[in-house]
């Protein structure tokens, strides 16, 4: 199985990824030459952990009819001297009164994350150029 997005270059430092109907636009922040008119990829990238976590909490709280105001994902990049990414930390944060019995199973869906297991299982990456037709 395989899916494809197309990735785009609109001008700029901008780069713009068209995944189904939706088009998701990156840019670099205005000291590494971008606008800043939208997030770095770095920062998608980094988001798209937090935000998988979310959908697991989201997803078990609506199956046992749990109410999902109030509850945040803190996430926390660590990085090395070099700039590589070396740790993710994620709290999962509940408002008071949220039900104790249910805490270590929050931690165990999130831990669930697809996007995390994706980085986890090293995927091969292969890149090489391809002149249009």
């Amino acid at each position: 199985m395989s899916s494809e997005m197309i990735v785009t270059l609109p001008g700029g430092k901008r780069v713009d990824t068209k995944i189904g109907r939706h088009v998701i636009r990156t840019d670099q922040p205005a000291g590494g030459g971008g606008e800043d008119s939208a997030p770095a990829p770095f920062d998608l990238f980094l988001a798209s952990i937090g935000t998988c976590a979310g959908i697991y909490v989201a997803g078990f709280c609506h199956k046992r009819e749990l109410p999902t105001e109030g509850i945040s994902i803190a996430q926390r990049n660590h990085f090395d001297e070099a700039g590589t990414l070396v740790r993710v930390e994620l709290d999962v944060v509940v408002p008071p009164g949220f039900p104790e019995k249910y805490l270590e199973a929050l931690v165990r869906v999130a831990d669930q994350c697809k996007v995390k297991k994706a980085i986890q299982a090293k995927p091969v990456f292969e890149v090489k150029a391809v002149v249009a037709r």
